[in-house]
């Protein structure tokens, strides 16, 4: 069970998009998946066909600031393997009620919590700015996905989301992960696109020894390209798989979805693997005290790469 967060603090770089048609896609693959809207435009919810005006239900805004209310009173389904829980124009006032809160930044989490053993992921759109909501997204989250557009001030806003996690790492979540970098709206054939795009894999190849939450992390392939159907087809309330399922977008959206269910599946089974390993036989031998080993130099100071 895998929950990955989609994270930029830069808008407008198709980080609702790829959750929104990369659950689609998952879930057409056989997966249980759970989108979660964080972001107070509510995109997500408009690009699944909810109007976040007219909720008849509550949203993830009660999830986060009224004690009472549950998953279940919250969870739209968008088909049988696909649901979500919504966003409204509201959620903006999330982030005030939540300063005063018992475990502020960890409310999502354990809201949520009856949910993972019922979906195989859970796919969390944050806002684009460094907040409450955020921080919930983070304590939520295993793993963060930053959907970016090849360009140089998205490299700059990559370096400092990176600091951010470490941060998230190093207090509310020590378990959080960066898997890697999705390029959007991307356009190959410019001397700028493939510029970023070494600097991304050189960056990524010198941090992948050190001490630090992006040290798996990698360019995911393919790249999104530009294509007008991803930019329609939310106007219509669809998924693209939904709205042009031959479509180039589609088939990228695809393509990754396969990628992201071989990486669990590759998870499972090396995690099966140790479990089922024999375990050597345990000797037990009396032997004499060893003398005690002088005392260890200390530690060099890790390096740490810049973006």
């Amino acid at each position: 069970m895998r929950r990955i967060a989609f994270m930029n603090q830069k808008g407008g770089v198709g980080k609702t998009t790829t959750a929104v048609n990369l659950g689609a896609a998952l879930a057409s693959l056989g997966q249980r998946v759970l989108m979660v809207d964080l972001d107070p435009q509510a995109h997500l919810t408009l690009h699944v066909g909810i109007d976040p005006t007219d909720l008849e239900a509550a949203s993830v805004y009660d999830l986060l600031t009224d004690e009472g209310a549950e998953l279940d009173a919250v969870l739209r389904r968008v088909d049988e393997r696909l649901a979500v829980v919504p966003a409204e124009v509201n959620l903006a006032g999330a982030e005030a009620e939540l300063t005063h809160a018992a475990d502020r930044q960890r409310v999502l989490r354990h809201k949520l919590a009856p949910a993972f053993d019922r979906f195989d992921f859970i796919l969390i759109d944050c806002p684009p700015s460094l907040g409450m909501l955020t921080m919930n997204a983070l304590a939520l989250a295993d793993e963060v996905i930053v959907p970016m557009q090849a360009q140089f001030l998205a490299l700059q806003g990559l370096s400092k989301l990176l600091e951010t996690v470490q941060l998230v790492r190093g207090g509310v979540n020590p378990n959080l992960s960066v898997a890697g970098v999705i390029l959007c709206m991307h356009e190959p054939h410019t001397n700028l696109s493939r510029e970023v795009v070494g600097d991304l894999h050189a960056f990524f190849e010198q941090s992948a020894d050190q001490p630090v939450p992006w040290a798996g992390a990698k360019v995911y392939e393919p790249p999104i390209r530009r294509n007008i159907k991803l930019a329609e087809c939310p106007s219509f309330g669809q998924t693209i798989f939904q709205y042009e399922p031959t479509c180039p977008g589609a088939r990228s959206y695809m393509m990754l979805a396969q990628t992201l269910l071989a990486e669990s599946q590759a998870e499972a089974g090396s995690a099966d693997d140790q479990a089922d390993a024999p375990q050597a036989p345990q000797l037990h031998i009396e032997v004499a005290a060893p003398p005690a080993p002088p005392a260890p130099s200390p530690p060099a100071e890790p390096e740490h790469s810049e973006l």
